[in-house]
């Protein structure tokens, strides 16, 4: 089987092609940059085929990526900003257009990453049925894209699944990520470390199960359409912080309550892991 995998130089894009690579399948990679592509330790163990969604185009870009039998979708610029209109002002067209000359020319079977921001302020746990609301430029770009493929599926039919990421961790992360921003305060030898009160409920992943969840998802064909990639398993942010103090051997002092609480995301909201159980059963 050959999967290409958009985003492939990202966060998660680094841990999917690892996975991919574990259980033989053929990798076409795709980024927009080669030279940090060669960096990857996985880069001699794939087809690496430069390309940039920024630049549209009405060639047959299924044929340039050699016709694969299904595309894992992660790319997507501008992250973690989600509050910039730039989302659906730019990204959201120019994912579309990619992914519907991949579809229009041959593909499918399609695999696109969302968010748990679809959902909107919705409080307690999120299951793929409830309608969604988003509120912040970023849920409602990933939401379009959703429904708009939703549409190109009516009139060339294909495979979808939309795989909703709750929160991850692990090698890679954005250094603004909470967690990355701990490591280095923990190396550093700082005594505090300032945070918000800690309270907000989520639900979070280290990113190599996400990968092998979006792997799993994209590999079978039975369970298909909205797919939430999450634990299940609500808890506190101040509990996740003191966990991996805890595992670090290291000690710091937190500040909570110096930061306010974001106020694009609800307090408590985690994933219902049920149709992804039910993933797991077909593999």
């Amino acid at each position: 089987m050959k999967v290409l995998v958009t985003g492939a130089t990202g966060f998660i894009g680094f841990h999917v092609i690892n996975n991919l690579l574990g259980r033989n399948v053929e990798v076409i990679a795709s980024s927009t940059s080669v030279e940090k592509a060669k960096n990857k330790i996985w880069f001699s163990r794939v087809v690496f085929i430069e390309h940039d969604l920024s630049e549209q185009t009405t060639d047959n870009i299924f044929k340039k990526f050699t016709e694969p039998d299904a595309v894992i979708h992660l790319a997507w610029a501008g992250l973690p900003n989600y509050q910039s209109i730039f989302h659906f002002e730019q990204n959201l067209y120019q994912h579309y257009y990619f992914l519907k000359n991949l579809i229009l020319n041959g593909l499918k079977d399609v695999t696109v990453t969302g968010t748990c921001f679809e959902y909107g302020m919705k409080n307690g746990c999120l299951t793929e049925d409830m309608i969604t609301d988003p509120s912040n430029p970023y849920g409602i770009a990933k939401d379009s894209l959703r429904r708009f493929l939703q549409q190109v599926q009516n009139e060339k039919p294909m495979l979808l699944k939309w795989v909703r990421l709750f929160y991850m961790y692990g090698k890679g992360q954005s250094p603004k990520s909470l967690l990355a921003q701990l490591e280095a305060a923990l190396q550093r030898g700082d005594q505090t470390f300032n945070m918000s009160g800690g309270e907000q409920i989520r639900d979070y992943l280290p990113v190599e199960d996400v990968a092998e969840h979006i792997v799993n998802i994209a590999l079978q064909k039975e369970i298909t359409g909205i797919i939430n990639c999450c634990s299940g398993k609500p808890s506190t942010v101040k509990q996740l912080v003191q966990g991996y103090i805890k595992r670090s051997g290291k000690s710091i002092n937190l500040n909570l309550g110096y930061y306010p609480y974001p106020g694009y995301e609800p307090m408590e909201f985690w994933g219902s892991d049920e149709k992804l159980n039910q993933v797991k059963r077909t593999v």
